[in-house]
């Protein structure tokens, strides 16, 4: 009966102490990720909170697994697209084991979970962690390529999320940010089986930049601001060269010059478009 007693006690104080575990471990992980600013609005907080299991008389189902248990839960959380789920799985995973090669796939795997939740703050600051952690892990190409990713598709208003709009219309930073992280991959780490995908995007993003420039050369034209038309196209011929947006940037260059009464620019400017467009180049309509 004593021996009963005992072990029943030694039950009901485990769980007591798996209780107090988690009650710490659930604040800790909510102050955490608000100070962060990884959660924007409140629903998700909420969720958050149901998920952790932050009730009374709820215990961490997690508790007592392995690292290889968590990351396998995490995987096929992210295959059944439970986004929420997989990233606190894989956070859980590093905090209670931060060392050995289930924490370090963690940190790149969040990475791609982030990005997928639409959280592109968050799966940039995960990418730059583990490029700053492990900076000669072979697999810190993708963490490059992901941070690339990210700013590829990243759009700045919420009106962007119902409505399409021309790439060129965006801020053109935003664009020359996502091609100086592909930029970085295809530099440093030529043989990446990420680099083929990242020169693609390249060449695509460096076309939207170039026609970015040129529809602002093209708005200075309608307000005969000559000047800052032929400003604009001239950055353009220096900085995206091979670009498809130089033909017409030649042409609107023309128009400027002659507007400015610059002859001989003109005329130069016309030999230029001739040699690489042909004859037919030069005749276009203002």
């Amino acid at each position: 009966m004593i021996q009963s007693q005992t072990t029943g006690l030694f039950i009901n104080s485990k769980l007591l102490l798996n209780y107090f575990h988690r009650v710490i471990y659930c604040v800790t992980e909510i102050l955490r990720t608000i100070m962060a600013k990884r959660v924007k609005n409140t629903a998700l907080i909420l969720s958050l909170l149901l998920m952790i299991g932050c009730s009374a008389d709820t215990i961490d189902p997690t508790l007592g697994l392995s690292a290889a248990e968590l990351y396998a839960k995490a995987k096929v959380s992210m295959k059944s697209q439970n986004f929420t789920r997989a990233i606190e799985l894989y956070e859980t995973l590093e905090s209670r084991y931060p060392f050995g090669k289930y924490a370090t796939q963690s940190q790149l795997d969040v990475t791609y979970a982030y990005f997928l939740y639409d959280e592109p703050e968050s799966a940039t600051a995960a990418a730059d962690r583990f490029i700053k952690l492990h900076p000669r892990h072979e697999a810190v190409d993708y963490a490059y390529y992901m941070k690339g990713r990210i700013n590829f598709g990243l759009k700045k208003s919420i009106v962007d999320k119902f409505y399409t709009r021309d790439l060129a219309d965006y801020d053109i930073s935003i664009m020359q940010l996502s091609y100086d992280d592909f930029s970085v991959l295809v530099n440093r780490f030529p043989d990446s089986k990420y680099s083929k995908d990242a020169v693609k995007r390249m060449v695509y993003l460096r076309n939207q930049m170039a026609r970015a420039e040129l529809k602002m050369a093209e708005f200075y034209l309608t307000r005969k601001a000559w000047v800052a038309a032929s400003n604009r196209t001239k950055n353009l011929l220096e900085i995206y060269q091979g670009s498809s947006s130089i033909k017409r940037a030649l042409q609107v260059q023309i128009i400027a010059y002659k507007n400015l009464e610059l002859d001989d620019l003109v005329e130069d400017t016309r030999r230029i478009l001739i040699h690489n467009y042909g004859e037919e180049a030069a005749e276009f309509s203002i």
